[in-house]
């Protein structure tokens, strides 16, 4: 009995050495984000396309906050270009034609009878919105497709469709404001 004792004692104290080192390395080693890359971040769309230059879009946000123009991103367009600006404090440019034209939404669909199961379009796919397995059929999430259009070019049966999605309750949002204070919403002035 005092054998399996000790050895749950041994093993607690080495899980206790070992849980305060592991917890000093967090602390001592923290890896500090950079704030504005963070920001850039959020308002650029996240289909990790790499229409940019960039292989998604969090590399092309750290681009944005070392200098890089803010026009190179097709599938955020006008609205990004516009809420990129605002932020950085700079001019607006129009979209770089060189990287690509706006579009509306698109999500991959894929013809499952014509399916061969090459896996090719998974391994394509930067969001992992392809399920399927070799030499079976495969299909798209809907949900979680960008629309980044990288799973059509190596099908070698081109059996994957780009389709527009519809606009409707599910995808339909108001237009943003931009910032734009109406006279209700000043706050009071205060006289002494």
């Amino acid at each position: 009995m005092s054998i399996i004792v000790s050895a749950v004692l041994t093993l607690l104290a080495l899980a206790v050495v070992f849980g305060a080192i592991l917890g000093f390395a967090a602390i001592k080693f923290k890896v500090e984000g950079n704030a504005i890359v963070d920001e850039i971040d959020a308002l650029l769309p996240q289909t990790q396309c790499g229409q940019c230059g960039y292989p998604g879009c969090h590399p092309y946000a750290e681009a944005i906050s070392n200098g890089e123009d803010i026009n190179k991103c097709p599938p955020g367009g006008e609205a990004t270009i516009q809420s990129l600006a605002e932020l950085l404090d700079v001019e607006a440019m129009p979209l770089d034609a060189e990287h690509g034209e706006e579009k509306s939404k698109q999500v991959a669909v894929i013809r499952e009878d014509e399916c061969i199961g090459c896996t090719k379009c998974i391994q394509a796919c930067p969001v992992d919105a392809i399920l399927g397995a070799a030499k079976q059929m495969h299909t798209v999430i809907a949900s979680e497709c960008t629309g980044c259009d990288l799973c059509v070019e190596p099908c070698p049966v081109d059996c994957i469709d780009m389709i527009t999605v519809p606009v409707d309750i599910k995808s339909w949002s108001w237009n943003s404001p931009n910032n734009q204070i109406i006279a209700t919403d000043k706050a009071p002035e205060v006289t002494a």
